[in-house]
């Protein structure tokens, strides 16, 4: 039988009575879980070196006739060595540590599954108040991750804690949020100044990434870095994703360029911004916890979001209910006049949601229910029947001001009920706010280099509203989507494909027709005063620096004559439209 040959820099180990390999230098508590073998910790953490602090994953190491216990997070695989994960010294040992942790921190709900896994539901010991186990990974993570060293230990002995310098905040604090990411009692809390809860974004839902794809269905599907958020362009420090990287595609001093590509045909697909509903103070959001927008929500109940697809409250809870707020932001005299005409349908399907996962009660406050397309009418019946509340009249304020008992530690939605005609106040675990759908940012911008109009909501304005809803007064510009007004998925599918056939269409002519009417320069005549330049509506005139004279792109001018109106030296003429032409008509119409 021919012996079994070790690959290099591999050692084979026992577990449990378990033969396995690991590359040499593997912590213990790596091979153990990658066996499926579960061993408690609260000190470890991929990121940062282990040092086995919190001592829960002790292990025994047997090597011949020698025995002794020792932390597997920092242990490294050694060959021909026995891990006995479950002996009764390793029990006794982390039972003995879990009592000494629940005295510490009785309160903190990590610490309590641990003690109650090793069957320990009391300590021994005087019971003290901290939610801090010093594990000290807060500390780790933000010298040798971040490189900011905000966090820091002070004292020793029981007297020992984690703070910043002097105790005060710190300049050094890029609020990254990488203490309370790793911090597994989640002592660490990110908050104002004020103590107040942060936006959702950071607290509930996690805070922003500073890697991802930007968008579903983003083109090309590839990770981008944001440089306002990433930790390396604030510290010089992590670099966890380009060790991460098996392909070493990222490369942190790459820089921005920009390119120059020709095109005969522009599709304008902006999409929206939703509106910050900070602007409406009555309804509490960033002020008050467990208020947030639609699309957070949609975020939180997201199957690949921060929660698995859990809908929970800041607290980890399931909320027992929920309201439903409509036209945060729209129809609204104050902010918005028109109808985000979304609003009511994600208030449905959200509603559908809530009830079908948690089984809380749903309150779904409303001014109209727009339920406009196939299907909608009977989707608003089926909630019916699920159970879900529906109050028409728009809620005034959400407060946390209590003033009966079943009030208490809830939020309480202030509203008028038309249907029955009298005022209510509503205790719910969360509240969602269905925002408006507003002009992306910068699209005045957009909207100057391609000679677009704006309606007077700031959206984009199309040709005709039914004869040419995708195309513009700018020939081979064509707009698609929420750039052009607030829509549904369906509509704004349909608009893109009738957008993307206009452009391709200018293509596969091969040939266009311009207008017949177009202004010519005389260049004998021009002075390059450049005062055509800045009317033009088309951008069709260009100066040429060398000849000090303009010129005009017949392909884009639309004859309207504003340059030849406006040129003070008379170089300019529209064809067919000369002066000499002009009185030629007069004098055969008087003849």
């Amino acid at each position: 039988m021919q012996e079994e040959t070790k690959q290099p820099g591999t050692v084979t180990l026992n577990v449990d009575g378990i033969s396995t390999t690991a590359d040499r230098g593997t912590p213990l508590l790596e091979v153990i879980r990658g066996l499926g073998i579960n061993v408690p910790t609260l000190c470890h953490h991929p990121l940062v070196e282990p040092y086995g602090v919190c001592r829960l994953c002790t292990v025994e190491v047997v090597r011949g006739r020698r025995r002794r216990l020792v932390t597997s997070c920092n242990y490294p695989a050694q060959d021909g060595i026995s891990v006995l994960t479950g002996s009764d010294r390793v029990l006794k040992g982390r039972r003995m540590i879990a009592e000494l942790l629940l005295a510490r921190c009785p309160d903190v709900k990590e610490v309590s599954e641990i003690a109650r896994s090793l069957g320990v539901e009391k300590s021994r010991f005087p019971a003290a108040d901290e939610k801090c186990v010093l594990c000290g990974l807060c500390v780790k993570v933000c010298r040798d991750v971040v490189g900011a060293g905000v966090l820091t230990f002070e004292s020793r002995g029981p007297g020992r804690v984690v703070t910043t310098a002097y105790g005060g905040s710190s300049d050094r604090c890029i609020d990254c949020g990488a203490c309370a990411q790793v911090c597994p009692t989640g002592h660490i809390r990110m908050v104002d100044e004020s103590g107040l809860a942060v936006h959702h974004e950071e607290l509930l839902l996690g805070p922003n990434k500073a890697i991802g794809i930007p968008f579903m269905q983003a083109v090309p599907a590839v990770p981008v870095i944001d440089r306002e958020t990433c930790i390396h362009f604030k510290t010089g420090g992590c670099g966890v994703c380009s060790e991460a990287c098996e392909k070493q595609a990222i490369d942190h001093k790459a820089q921005d360029t920009f390119v120059e590509i020709e095109v005969g045909s522009i599709v304008a697909a902006t999409g929206f911004k939703p509106f910050d509903p900070a602007a409406m103070a009555q309804y509490g959001y960033g002020r008050l916890g467990n208020v947030m927008t639609a699309l957070e929500f949609e975020q939180l109940n997201n199957a690949s979001g921060p929660t698995g697809g859990k809908i929970l409250m800041t607290d980890g809870q399931q909320p027992e209910s929920v309201a439903l707020i409509h036209c945060v932001g729209s129809r609204d005299k104050n902010h918005h006049e028109y109808c985000s005409r979304v609003c009511s349908m994600m208030a449905l399907k959200y509603a559908h949601l809530i009830h079908e996962k948690t089984g809380a009660s749903v309150y779904d406050f409303f001014i109209d229910l727009r339920c406009f397309g196939k299907g909608y009418e009977e989707f608003y019946n089926r909630l019916l029947e699920e159970g879900v509340f529906f109050i028409r009249g728009r809620a005034a304020e959400v407060s946390d001001f209590a003033i009966y008992e079943a009030e208490r530690g809830k939020l309480v939605v202030r509203c008028e009920d038309t249907m029955i005609g009298i005022l209510r106040r509503i205790p719910v675990d969360m509240v969602v706010l269905m925002t408006a759908l507003t002009p992306a940012a910068g699209v005045e911008s957009v909207a100057r280099r391609l000679n677009l109009s704006r309606s007077k909501d700031g959206f984009f304005l199309e040709q005709h509203p039914k004869l040419a809803p995708v195309a513009t007064p700018t020939d081979g510009v064509f707009i698609a989507g929420a750039c052009q007004g607030p829509k549904d998925i369906p509509d704004s599918v349909a608009q893109a494909s009738a957008a993307a056939a206009a452009a391709i269409s200018l293509s596969v002519r091969g040939q266009v027709q311009i207008e017949p009417v177009t202004c010519k320069v005389d260049p004998e005549r021009c002075a390059g005063c450049r005062l055509c330049n800045t009317l033009c509506p088309f951008t069709a005139i260009t100066f040429d620096a060398g000849e000090r004279v303009s010129s005009i792109n017949d392909a884009t001018c639309k004859g309207c004559g504003t340059c030849a109106a406006a040129c003070p030296s008379s170089a300019i003429e529209a064809r067919h439209f000369n002066d000499r032409q002009v009185l030629a008509e007069i004098e055969g119409v008087c003849a």
